[in-house]
């Protein structure tokens, strides 16, 4: 009897281990995508050091809220957050939601690196997202 549940403890106990790991290495590629944009944010947008010092905390703000509306657009959200009408998701009102938020960070990005490149930075995330899929594509 104990050691059946002496076995089961030390299952357990690799099976938390294996999950942290996959965790941990998640997390990693994660961090290093991130560090990948902001690099390229920061190149393609030709930020100075002092730029960049005041723009990145804004640009997580934005990117935390577009995340949350993503989640929530795609049903991963919860329901607190949601723009739910009538039990079903409304996309035109999620797609809403993001222009509004774009349009009250680039307000905010153009107090730190004017208005041309506040505009630019939209397409510069795009180009981004477009070379991160060429680059998985091409791992594969």
């Amino acid at each position: 009897m104990m050691s059946k549940v002496k076995n089961i403890l030390v299952v357990f106990c690799f099976c938390i281990i294996g999950l942290s790991s996959t965790y941990a290495q998640d997390n990693e590629r994660f961090q290093m995508i991130e560090n990948e944009k902001v690099a390229f944010i920061t190149r393609e947008l030709n930020l100075s050091r002092n730029e960049a010092q005041q723009f990145f905390p804004i640009y997580n703000e934005y990117s935390k809220q577009m995340w949350s509306v993503k989640k929530a657009k795609t049903g991963n959200g919860s329901p607190k957050n949601s723009l739910r009408g009538g039990g079903s998701r409304d996309v035109i009102a999620y797609d809403a939601k993001e222009v509004e938020i774009k349009k009250s960070y680039r307000e905010k990005f153009a107090k730190v690196i004017g208005n041309a490149r506040a505009s630019q930075f939209f397409q510069v995330e795009q180009e981004f997202r477009e070379y991160l899929i060429k680059s998985l594509n091409n791992r594969r």
